[in-house]
């Protein structure tokens, strides 16, 4: 079976695909805002901690599981039991929906990125006020069901690039396509990231916002919430539990290492974090020291890419070239985020169903990406960017993922074996992890992914709407329903089967 299924050509290829899809859009905005709302350098103890008790256990087992059965979560949680294939379906559902909002994000920086050129140009003055042009794009609703409202032609236009880009990056396969787009992509990304938080850190009042950001408030440490929040931070921000990780590790070469790539991805992803917050904050400290606003006037959400950060470029320099080209170069990089995350998605879903079913990856590639165009294309309306978006996103994120990742740990620990995982992993590893291993993802892992799973269903409990039952719980319901349909259907690969 090895010996026919497509592998990683090389390591370094790998960990920048792997690496590349945990680091995305979130990280800019996420991480920063919870670590100042959860009690800005104290955060960092619990993040920390998490980091290696959550994280990095997680991403070993996941490569491991993936290794180990040659194939995506559908094949991996059919392993464990038969019946347990369903999870493996509810799993790759994740980031099916997730890909249909996100990619409308992402249109939005390409919309950003054509209009910076524009502004270098001459033909448009937008970056003292983004705030016109976010408006001309994003449109306004009175609510999630206001369908009257309209849809953004700029959004509806533009997300065709954004899908094109993912079929044909993953129609290529996994090394002519993920992992050569990877080695440009990621190390590309992660240099224009320094650049700009080296360049936040010339702006005055930059300390501003770094004193905002990075004095702890240690009682905050004693708040459980706060180890709640940085557990979360944690395991959203690296991609975990939505079968990208199983999928990219069931191409790993045998002998190749896994701790090691683990802690390089679960790593490398913190570093993004880091820096996303440094640059945030520098910037933000500068608009708050010369323009008079508060660190919440742009939100915690995506107003800080695309309000916050033109208004930033606009005053680093009064030259209008200048300010374009640097503006394009910043929304540039919120592309590549964007994209080098979303064809992970795209790959775990074509994973799990080519592992089950004898179709062309083209083609099924093909009818994936023109489904989620689609849908991508109802979250461009007004009504579904402005509301609907976000109730999906929390709905998704708070019950599905945490849920998903806390019976994935405990269905391995109880039906593969965790101390078998770990014999496995050692057996190829630089160095080798040891009891810890065990305990952490017997024990650590399931108490806090089960306390954050009570924690959010409570919370969203008690603020249960008509837009959330309808949206939230409505597409909980279709991936459900979606996944058990999947799940019936005859395993076609019988080579592939158990």
């Amino acid at each position: 079976m090895e010996e026919t299924r497509e592998l990683w050509n090389s390591r370094k290829g790998f960990i920048y695909a792997a690496v590349g899809a945990a680091i995305g859009l979130g990280n800019l905005w996420r991480f920063p805002f919870q670590a100042y709302k959860n009690g800005g350098g104290a955060f960092f103890l619990p993040y920390i901690v998490a980091l290696f008790t959550c994280g990095v256990p997680l991403m070993i087992l996941e490569y491991q599981l993936g290794k180990k059965v040659r194939g995506g979560s559908t094949k991996a949680f059919r392993t464990l039991g038969k019946n347990f294939e369903w999870f493996g379906w509810l799993q790759v559902m994740i980031p099916i929906v997730v890909m249909m909002f996100y990619c409308t994000i992402i249109s939005v920086a390409v919309v950003f990125m054509v209009w910076s050129l524009g502004h270098a140009f001459g033909i448009v003055n937008w970056m003292s006020d983004p705030g016109k042009l976010m408006g001309m794009i994003a449109g306004s609703a009175s609510g999630p069901f206001d369908f009257k409202a309209g849809i953004s032609k700029y959004m509806l236009c533009f997300i065709l690039v954004v899908w094109f880009g993912n079929w044909i990056i993953v129609k290529k396969g996994i090394s002519a396509g993920i992992e050569k787009s990877s080695k440009l992509f990621t190390p590309l990304l992660m240099g224009l990231m320094l650049v700009f938080m080296i360049n936040s850190l010339r702006l005055k009042g930059s300390v501003v916002g770094l004193n905002a950001l990075f004095t702890p408030n240690f009682e905050a440490i004693l708040n459980p919430s706060i180890w709640v929040a940085a557990y979360a931070q944690v395991f959203f921000s690296t991609t975990l539990a939505v079968g990208v990780m199983i999928a990219y590790g069931s191409y790993i070469p045998k002998k190749w290492d896994i701790v090691n790539s683990s802690f390089i991805t679960v790593l490398a992803n913190a570093s993004f974090d880091i820096i996303s917050g440094i640059t945030v904050f520098s910037t933000l400290g500068y608009l708050v020291n010369n323009i008079g606003v508060n660190f919440n006037s742009f939100g915690n959400g995506a107003g800080i890419a695309f309000i916050a950060f033109p208004i930033a470029i606009s005053t680093i320099t009064t030259n209008i070239f200048l300010q374009g080209i640097i503006g394009f170069v910043f929304f540039f990089c919120l592309f590549i985020a964007g994209l080098s995350s979303s064809i992970s998605m795209l790959e775990a879903f074509t994973t799990g169903a080519l592992d089950k079913f004898k179709m062309t990856r083209e083609r099924l590639v093909g009818i994936i990406s023109f489904l989620g165009l689609v849908g991508s294309a109802a979250f461009s309306t007004y009504a579904g960017f402005n509301y609907i978006l976000d109730i999906v996103d929390s709905h998704v994120g708070n019950y599905i993922i945490a849920t998903l990742g806390l019976i994935e740990t405990i269905l391995v620990c109880k039906y593969y074996g965790i101390d078998k995982i770990r014999i496995e992993v050692n057996e190829y590893s630089d160095f080798g992890v040891g009891k810890w291993f065990d305990i952490l993802l017997k024990y650590v892992t399931p108490v806090l992914l089960g306390i954050t799973v009570i924690t959010n269903l409570i919370k969203g409990i008690r603020s249960i709407t008509v837009g959330s039952l309808v949206f939230g719980w409505g597409t909980i319901l279709i991936m459900v329903v979606s996944a058990t349909i999947f799940y019936k259907k005859k395993w076609e690969n019988k080579s592939d089967r158990d």
